[in-house]
C-alpha cells in the first residue's frame, strides 16, 4: 500500500495510531454536529443576520467555556488562554471569519453554492500544508480528495444555473480558505490545545456582530434554535474539532469535515420535509464510498505491524 497522507508536524510529539483513530472519531463527530446548521437556520425567522451571529457566537462561547471549566478548572482554564499564543490567536481570527460568513453569506447566495466552495477545504489544506510545511500528501490521499470533490459537485450541480452574488460566493469562498488555513494551523501546533482559540474566535465573531446588529431583541421561538445553532451546531463542533484535528494530518481532518456537505441536505430533509434530488442521492453516495474507502485502507495501514510476527494493535498499557 502507499504511504498515506500527511507526515507529523514536527513541533508536536508522536501520535499513536490508537490516538489518530480517535482524532479521526472526533473530527468526525464536529462535521456531523455543523451538519445541523442548515437545518437549525431554517426554523429562525430573524431578518438581520447580525443579529443570527450575535446570538449564536454568544452561546458558543458560554459553552465553550463551561466546556473548558469542566474540563481543566478555572485556573486551568486561564492557563489555556495564556498558552495558546499566536498559533491559537490566529485560529481564532480564522473561525471568528468562518462563521460569521457562513450567516452572512446565506443571506446573498444559496446553501449549496456555500456546500460547493467548502468542498474544496481538503485541497486547500492540503496545499496550505505542502506549501507552508513541506507535509506530504500520497496519491490515494489526492485521488480519495479529487472524489469527494467530484461528489460534492454533484450533488450542487442543479442550484448552480441561477443568478450568483458575488457577495455571497465571494464570502463562501472566503470560508473554505480560513477553516482549511485553520486545519493546517491545528495540525502544525498539535501541542497546542485550540479549544480556547475557538472559544475566541466565537467571542470575536459575537463582538463584531453586536456592533452591527440592528437589534438584539428576538422572540423565545427564536431563541431556542439559536440555543441550538450555537452549542450543539457551532460549540460543540468546534470543541470536537480543536480537540481532534491537531492528532491527524491536515488532510485527513478536511477530508472527513466533508461529511457536513454530505448529511446537510439529509438533516434538512428529514426536518422540513425537502427531499434531496437524484443528483445529491448520487453524489452523497460518491463522497461516502470515497471516504469509507480512503479511512478503512488507512487504519488498516496503521493497525498492519511493522515486523512480521509483531501485532500492529497498540499495547494496552
Amino acid at each position: 500500500m502507499t504511504e498515506v497522507a500527511s507526515s507529523p508536524a514536527p513541533s508536536g510529539p508522536a501520535l499513536a495510531p490508537r490516538d489518530e483513530r480517535r482524532g479521526a472519531l472526533l473530527v468526525f463527530l464536529s462535521a456531523l454536529m455543523w451538519s445541523f446548521g442548515g437545518a437549525i437556520a431554517r426554523y429562525i425567522d430573524i431578518g438581520d443576520s447580525w443579529t443570527v451571529v450575535f446570538w449564536r457566537s454568544v452561546w458558543a462561547a458560554a459553552f465553550l467555556l463551561c466546556f473548558m471549566a469542566w474540563r481543566d478548572g478555572g485556573r486551568g482554564t486561564l492557563r489555556l488562554f495564556r498558552d495558546m499564543g499566536l498559533p491559537g490567536f490566529a485560529v481564532a481570527l480564522c473561525f471568528a471569519t468562518a462563521s460569521t460568513s457562513f450567516v452572512v453569506a446565506l443571506a446573498y447566495t444559496t446553501v449549496a453554492n456555500i456546500l460547493l466552495m467548502q468542498a474544496g477545504v481538503p485541497l486547500m489544506a492540503a496545499l496550505f500544508a505542502w506549501i507552508a510545511f513541506r507535509e506530504k500528501v500520497s496519491t490515494t490521499t489526492w485521488i480519495a480528495i479529487a472524489t469527494v470533490i467530484l461528489g460534492v459537485g454533484i450533488m450542487v450541480s442543479e442550484s448552480l444555473g441561477g443568478t450568483v452574488s458575488p457577495v455571497g460566493d465571494g464570502l463562501a469562498l472566503l470560508i473554505a480558505v480560513v477553516f482549511a488555513t485553520a486545519t493546517v494551523i491545528t495540525r502544525r501546533f498539535s501541542h497546542v490545545r485550540m479549544t480556547p482559540a475557538t472559544c475566541l474566535g466565537t467571542m470575536f465573531a459575537a463582538a463584531f456582530a453586536f456592533s452591527q446588529a440592528s437589534t438584539l431583541s428576538v422572540s423565545a421561538h427564536d431563541m431556542a434554535f439559536l440555543f441550538a445553532f450555537g452549542v450543539v451546531n457551532l460549540g460543540l463542533g468546534l470543541a470536537f474539532f480543536a480537540t481532534g484535528a491537531r492528532m491527524i494530518p491536515a488532510a485527513m481532518a478536511a477530508l472527513l469535515g466533508t461529511f457536513e456537505p454530505l448529511m446537510g441536505p439529509i438533516w434538512v430533509w428529514l426536518a422540513h420535509g425537502e427531499i434531496p434530488s437524484g443528483r445529491t442521492i448520487i453524489g452523497g453516495g460518491v463522497v461516502f464510498i470515497a471516504l469509507f474507502v480512503h479511512l478503512v485502507l488507512e487504519f488498516k495501514r496503521q493497525t498492519q505491524p511493522s515486523r512480521p510476527g509483531v501485532t500492529g494493535l497498540p499495547s494496552p498499557n
